[in-house]
């Protein structure tokens, strides 16, 4: 359910019996001339949207200026906005402070954007996964008191780690959009051949071949996209959403 669209009967009852809550993340970004700037935080929204039609769930308003640096191209008649990660920080200290506090526990921020360095990290990613680790010590020093971590209740914390009861820092986990699996699984590109084809499939109204460039590497694979290929990565995407939301 939307949550702009919850009343507080609704979002009582997402707390009371612990709907997963999706905050799709992103950027805007030039994708080429044949697809939209805002396809990362798009193939999330679109997504969740599916998952929302089988399941429970949370969906937050999309967050879409997130860092996406000028790496690809000059934002000039292209449209990337870059948002400086330094700035990100506060603001997802700030929202993420406020869900808690809101009584959401189970929190799930997913991006598409860099997300082959999901490891390492990547600007975006990187601000909203400290903040969520920085709210939960700060939520939980504030309204548990300092030592809360050692109280005897914690005992369960290394035994039941996966579990919201047990381990509190999974109130607010970060994911990729596709893992490592799906990448193996799935052409992985910028704009090219696979995010085609996830917009073929996911926003179809979004893409026009009639636009496409051939102009730089990174596109050269479009041409090749389908929305039978796309069809394709959206089932393996959300087959492992499920996973993440239902554990």
């Amino acid at each position: 359910m939307r949550y702009e669209l919850m009343r507080p009967k609704h979002i009582r009852e997402a707390i009371e019996k612990r709907w997963p809550v999706i905050l799709p993340l992103g950027v805007l970004e030039y994708h080429g001339e044949h697809l939209p700037v805002g396809m990362d935080t798009l193939a999330v929204v679109r997504c969740a949207e599916l998952l929302e039609q089988e399941m429970d769930l949370v969906l937050l308003p999309p967050f879409y200026y997130g860092s996406a640096s000028f790496a690809v191209e000059p934002p000039e008649g292209r449209g990337s906005i870059h948002v400086n990660s330094q700035a990100l920080l506060p603001f997802a200290r700030e929202l993420f402070f406020g869900l808690l506090r809101v009584g959401f526990r189970n929190i799930h921020a997913f991006i598409h954007h860099q997300s082959e360095n999901f490891s390492s990290g990547m600007p975006t990613d990187l601000a909203f996964r400290l903040a969520a680790k920085q709210v939960i010590f700060e939520f939980l020093d504030k309204t548990r008191g300092e030592g809360w971590w050692g109280d005897n209740s914690m005992a369960s914390y290394y035994t039941e780690h996966d579990s919201l009861d047990a381990n509190p820092f999974n109130w607010i986990q970060a994911h990729p959009l596709m893992d490592s699996d799906i990448i193996s699984k799935f052409p992985f590109d910028h704009a090219a051949e696979g995010e085609t084809s996830l917009m073929m499939a996911l926003c179809p109204d979004t893409v026009d071949m009639n636009d496409y460039s051939d102009e730089k590497w990174y596109l050269e694979s479009a041409t090749k996209a389908s929305r039978k290929l796309g069809e394709k990565g959206v089932a393996m995407i959300l087959e492992r959403m499920r996973k993440i939301l239902k554990n």
